[in-house]
């Protein structure tokens, strides 16, 4: 479980710094100690308040065909940004292209280096994915 929390950490760790190279509206400020903490808080928060949030909004979720889910991350990013000082979202629509570099990067990241807590298990000539 540790070494999940930490590889999806490094990971939203750098999707907030790509989302704030490339948009104006959010930032760290030079302090990388902000960026870190805000990438620790932001896991944090999608760890144990996103699930909840995702439950409450089911119904529109499935309206949606999943869009409603993406437009989660945003309160996300409000509240990382309200918990970490250095770490600031400029409007609404940065938030949400934030959220939409952000899970990108990690689409990404997921995508070159697999998803967090999943190994290659070998069985007989197949390689199979097994959850740890």
């Amino acid at each position: 479980m540790a070494r999940r929390l930490v590889i999806t950490w490094v990971f939203n760790t750098l999707a907030l710094f790509v989302a704030t190279r490339l948009l104006s509206g959010l930032g760290y400020g030079s302090d990388w100690w902000a960026l870190l903490l805000a990438g620790l808080v932001f896991t944090l928060v999608n760890v144990f308040v996103k699930p909840v949030l995702a439950f409450l909004s089911l119904p529109f979720i499935i309206v949606t065909l999943g869009l409603c889910y993406f437009l989660i991350d945003v309160p996300m990013l409000y509240l990382t940004h309200w918990i970490v000082p250095g770490f600031h979202i400029a409007s609404f629509w940065w938030a949400v292209l934030g959220a939409v570099i952000v899970s990108a990067v990690n689409a990404i990241l997921r995508a070159c280096f697999g998803r967090p807590g999943r190994r290659r298990v070998r069985r007989r000539g197949a390689i199979a994915m097994q959850w740890r």
